[in-house]
């Protein structure tokens, strides 16, 4: 009798696995991915189906249909923005540029901002140093998001200039994501909470929700200081930065903001903040009267797995493609699509000048042997690659012909480009993108340039091991 009933009980759990494992095949083909990809999570579908049902909860769900916000919440934060009508064919820019205006707007409705002055920064120290007399200086509310935030010294200092503004009667709104400020111990920010700092981890990880929840993380680092100062870029709030634990040097870059463009950054916070059930933001931005040719012209893009198109890699496709002198690009880790390694293999091989700058030591072994799995193919078309050797190489930047670049949160892999929340500001500047491709050569001077010689003739087993780490490259 007992063997029977377990006989009947082992049936129905294979019948109800089965039944499983084809629904979640069903799924996957039903959404129309990238056919390599459906093909990929099919394999492990069937041939693994335990570990493959369990990999697919966790790294293999869509978010394309869920909104971050409502169309009507979203229609009355961009009334708060400072409006111009801008004819983007009529600015003194190229017309590729023009283009990338365009492609932005359709893309995000992030509207273009002439008239702001930037400051972009390298040194991690100088920053928040520049960072903390922001925040002292604050009368009516601050609002800053980071992906990590450490409860280290200069997380001890950011927090308690964060609680005596509080105390000072000034609104301050924090938003970190739950996964990378793992490290920091729930008292840290439970002691901001007690003094009336507004903290809240972006999509908490939390039982049963982990499977839903652990593969999408806002990746974001921008601040907003009344409305007035903006900041972004790809710094966090820990030591390292400054002191560059491990690394001796820890080469980030980061760009303060003052200028109309201020409320698209006000945007990008108060949307992710909407998100987390928290009411719709009505604090307004310093309003500006400005003319087109003044200053700096700069769009706030955001970008993430809930995107129909994926706004940020769309745009970086769009001006790569429409390259005719050079392409460089820093990051710290280099894991490109299918497309974007095209788009640059196209680009060098038109005699388009694509240089690549990547960290030689990583803070990351497995980022860095996937990294390293994709420089032979680039070498072999032309493409530049060096190895940055003066510490850890974060900055995340993109400069294209005289007068494009970008900079934010966004690296050049597969994480940023489908998983991640990220925010990059688009400058269409003369000026920046020469002060940004200075910057690139500076740091060129403390690299190694990876020649095809010595690249191919590395050790045979750094080769097979950067080849099957390359595998995981999807969800890395």
């Amino acid at each position: 009798m007992d063997m029977s009933i377990s006989k009947w009980m082992f049936a129905i759990f294979a019948v109800v696995y089965i039944i499983t494992v084809l629904s979640i095949i069903g799924v996957v083909i039903s959404e129309n991915r990238n056919p390599v990809k459906s093909l990929a999570w099919i394999t492990v579908l069937l041939l693994l189906p335990v570990v493959g049902v369990g990999l697919y909860a966790f790294f293999g769900r869509s978010m394309k249909s869920k909104r971050l916000i409502s169309n009507k919440n979203k229609k009355r934060l961009r009334r708060m923005e400072p409006y111009k009508i801008i004819d983007e064919t009529q600015l003194p820019l190229s017309l590729e540029c023009q283009q990338g205006i365009r492609l932005v707007k359709t893309l995000a409705g992030a509207r273009y901002f002439p008239g702001n002055h930037l400051e972009v920064f390298t040194d991690c120290g100088k920053l928040f140093e520049q960072f903390k007399k922001d925040i002292a200086n604050a009368k009516n509310y601050i609002h800053i998001q980071f992906y990590i935030f450490e409860d280290d010294k200069l997380g001890h200092e950011i927090k308690d200039l964060l609680v005596a503004k509080a105390a000072d009667g000034v609104k301050v709104r924090v938003i970190y994501d739950h996964v990378g400020s793992f490290k920091a111990k729930d008292s840290f920010f439970a002691s901001m909470r007690a003094n009336g700092v507004i903290a809240l981890p972006f999509m908490e990880v939390t039982f049963p929700q982990l499977a839903t929840r652990i593969n999408w993380r806002n990746h974001r680092k921008i601040s907003i200081i009344d409305g007035v100062v903006g900041y972004i870029g790809g710094m966090n709030i820990a030591d390292r930065y400054v002191d560059g634990g491990g690394f001796g040097r820890w080469r980030d870059t980061h760009v303060r903001l003052i200028g109309p463009a201020v409320a698209g950054l006000q945007y990008n916070f108060a949307v992710d903040w909407n998100f987390m059930g928290q009411p719709l933001l009505t604090e307004g931005t310093k309003s500006y009267d400005v003319k087109d040719s003044d200053e700096v012209g700069v769009q706030l893009v955001s970008s993430g797995p809930t995107s129909r198109w994926g706004n940020i890699p769309m745009l970086f496709l769009k001006m790569i493609g429409n390259a005719k002198k050079r392409i460089y690009i820093q990051t710290p880790y280099f894991l490109p699509t299918e497309s974007m390694l095209k788009a640059l293999q196209a680009a060098a091989l038109a005699k388009v000048d694509v240089r690549i700058m990547i960290p030689r030591k990583s803070d990351s072994v497995v980022l860095r042997l996937a990294t390293f799995s994709y420089v032979s193919e680039c070498i072999k078309a032309g493409i530049k690659i060096y190895l940055y050797n003066a510490g850890m190489l974060h900055a995340k930047t993109l400069i294209v012909d005289d007068e494009f670049c970008t900079t934010g949160s966004t690296n050049f892999d597969f994480r940023s480009f489908e998983h991640n929340f990220e925010c990059n500001i688009m400058i269409y500047n003369a000026n920046v993108n020469k002060q940004m491709a200075d910057i690139f050569m500076n740091d060129q001077k403390d690299c190694l340039r990876a020649l095809p010689s010595v690249w191919r003739n590395r050790p045979l087993y750094e080769r097979c091991c950067e080849s099957l780490v390359r595998l995981l490259s999807p969800v890395l």
